[in-house]
């Protein structure tokens, strides 16, 4: 049998096998892992994903407008606060496992170009342990950007970081999805670590047996959403409540630059078309394939609508499923699965509604930056979705959980529900269509959208915070 015909029969089995919670045989599930998630992955070079090469529209000439040019303005001149004296030549290590196009890694971006700016001396910490020790190899997005900006960024293996700790010793940790050996480390050498929770479970899931003894190791924890505070307290009850504080994220207003609208809907193709966007890495945690499977039946009623999914690639089996499910769609043509882009604001601006069915989220950093963008959102209720949105439907709808019940979500709930009918599928449908019925409404809206969510989401108020935070762990004991 011919090689690429015995391979396509090899990935349609894995796929119908993992869609129907089939367990296939040892053997055939080792081969189906080298076959799908090998390095690099047979299904990697089969391009799961689309780039950018072409619209999402076909153009009417042979001619490819380029991309959009983004003029990126200076910082703001953020006036002298009360906490810039006293955190003078404090220096504040900034922890995290990536530093590539994920909204943990914007965020902690956002922390090291705004801290500076409130007296702190910052240095980023990334410890890619999916490299192995061969970090040199590492390039992430943000990693390159942040260097590019004169950012000290320190990229090592454990043991390169361990001595770096142990040479450097820096007064405070900002920690974001941190090792235990970074906890235990900072406890022998007197440093006090401040521990963000983007959400709960965390990316590589909470184990509450021992989250306890862990908690011992952090000084006070900062939590996204009120609801990220609530399951993490629910989850570890012997954790003092007043050492968790919330800190919704800010709008990262310096490198998310404004871009005229038609420009970047010319570039795309777009012309009457409604465009729904979400962006969020291709993971089970954002359930692009519930999402697929209610914009399907919201576009049988909407012949001009379209879906754009644009994100960092985590996971090829899941994403190959995704894939599959548009490829049988009759609405094919109109769901369009990309990577990762690296100036949304032009998909912000080319789009007219953005939409996250997440299975869990802590806060959303692309519903929040698409709100002051202007854009109504429909978001699944999870993680600080009701505080962005509100109840009044003045900025969009939530819908319920994919997984039913937002307060208790885990990543197995997840890969059990990630291919199942999904309770929140009609909810959904039924706020999509309504703000396709309210376009121009909602276009209307727009600038008074985006002046309100900039003036909630403020950048200064939530580096302050932030600031403030860390400057109460150095001076306590």
């Amino acid at each position: 049998m011919n090689s690429l015909v015995r391979n396509g029969l090899s990935k349609r089995t894995i796929l119908w096998a993992q869609r129907n919670s089939w367990r296939l045989p040892r053997s055939f599930r080792s081969a189906g892992r080298k076959l799908i998630v090998g390095a690099p992955s047979s299904w990697e070079n089969n391009e799961i994903l689309d780039g950018w090469s072409r619209p999402l529209v076909p153009h009417d000439t042979c001619s490819f407008p380029t991309v959009p040019e983004l003029h990126f303005p200076d910082p703001p001149d953020i006036q002298p606060i009360e906490l810039m004296a006293s955190s003078c030549h404090a220096h504040c290590l900034i922890t995290t496992p990536a530093l590539d196009a994920g909204g943990l890694d914007e965020f902690v971006a956002f922390l090291a170009r705004r801290l500076p700016v409130l007296g702190f001396r910052v240095t980023v910490m990334c410890t890619p342990t999916s490299l192995g020790p061969d970090v040199r190899t590492y390039s992430g997005q943000l990693c390159m950007a942040l260097k590019r900006e004169k950012t000290s960024v320190v990229v090592a293996s454990p043991s390169q970081c361990r001595q770096w700790l142990a040479a450097n010793r820096p007064d405070v940790i900002s920690a974001h999805d941190p090792p235990d050996w970074i906890l235990e480390d900072a406890l022998s050498a007197g440093i006090p670590v401040v521990e963000t929770l983007h959400g709960i479970p965390t990316p590589i899931s909470t184990d509450w047996s021992r989250e306890a003894t862990r908690s011992t190791f952090i000084s006070s924890f900062v939590a996204v959403s009120e609801l990220v505070r609530r399951q993490y307290l629910k989850g570890n009850r012997s954790f003092r409540d007043d050492r968790i504080i919330t800190i919704p994220n800010g709008y990262n207003d310096t490198h998310r630059p404004s871009c005229d609208r038609a420009v970047a809907r010319a570039w795309l193709g777009l012309k009457n078309e409604f465009l729904f966007l979400s962006l969020g890495r291709h993971s089970i945690q954002k359930n692009a394939y519930g999402l697929v499977q209610a914009f399907s039946e919201v576009a049988q009623g909407a012949p001009n609508a379209h879906l754009l999914i644009a994100g960092r690639l985590d996971n090829h089996m899941y994403t190959s499923q995704v894939r599959a499910l548009r490829e049988h769609s009759s609405m094919k043509d109109r769901i369009h699965l990309r990577h990762s882009f690296a100036n949304p604001s032009i998909l912000f601006a080319a789009a007219d509604c953005f939409v996250l069915n997440s299975f869990f989220e802590g806060w959303s950093l692309a519903s929040m930056e698409a709100l002051s963008a202007g854009l109504p959102v429909v978001l699944s209720d999870v993680g600080g979705a009701r505080e962005q949105v509100g109840t009044d439907g003045s900025r969009g709808f939530v819908v319920g959980s994919p997984l039913g019940r937002a307060e208790t979500p885990s990543w197995e709930s997840a890969g059990r529900m990630r291919f199942k009918p999904q309770p929140n599928k009609e909810e959904l449908v039924a706020a999509m269509r309504s703000v396709i019925a309210q376009r121009e409404q909602w276009s209307t809206a727009r600038q008074f959208l985006a002046e309100d969510s900039r003036r909630r989401f403020s950048a200064t108020d939530c580096a302050k915070r932030h600031g403030e935070v860390l400057l109460r762990a150095i001076s306590e004991p």
